[in-house]
């Protein structure tokens, strides 16, 4: 019981670093495709902040041109964060049930349907994201959910160690040498 209960407490940690591992990955795919398609590269990323951070700060940020905005760009990164965290915290105790290559399709299966509820169901509440549709964005939804399931194995302690932590023969306190 003491061990399952560790795990969950390593949950939030496993996850924050999942999330930042896998959404960099991510963004340095999307950048690097948009170079090679020959998309502005940072015209789209402003574009790509001011839909996501229109879910907070209302339609009035999309109005007119893009142009750097640092409080679009810090809500627009929150909310990209926040959103990781979430669906590496869904994802962590699959990947680490699944076998490598199990795991990595299932993390570009997780990174699919995050592109269909992000862009097709969230569309319906937000249409103002319909513009990022396209093989980019569904290439860096690819990237992000087989990063993410690499990322929650790497990050995920070995079930020993988990298991030392529970047993009481095992566990050392301060000043007991041994």
């Amino acid at each position: 019981m003491l061990a399952k209960l560790r795990q969950v407490q390593c949950l939030p940690v496993q996850a924050a670093a999942a999330a930042i591992f896998a959404g960099t990955v991510a963004t340095g795919v999307q950048v690097l495709l948009w170079l090679l398609s020959a998309t502005p590269v940072f015209e789209t990323l402003l574009r790509d902040a001011r839909l996501t951070a229109a879910i907070i700060m209302g339609q009035r940020v999309l109005a007119g041109d893009p142009v750097w905005r640092g409080d679009v760009m810090l809500i627009a990164t929150l909310i990209h964060f926040g959103v990781s965290f979430v669906c590496a915290a869904i994802a962590l105790p699959i990947a680490r049930e699944l076998g490598r290559r199990s795991a990595l399709l299932a993390g570009a299966g997780y990174g699919l349907a995050i592109y269909a509820v992000n862009l097709y169901g969230f569309t319906e509440v937000f249409p103002w994201f319909t513009v990022a549709r396209g093989w980019v964005t569904i290439a860096a939804h690819l990237a992000f959910g087989v990063s993410l399931v690499v990322a929650c194995r790497w990050f995920d302690p070995p079930r020993e160690a988990v298991k030392d932590l529970s047993d009481p023969r095992t566990r050392r306190g301060p000043g007991i040498a041994g």
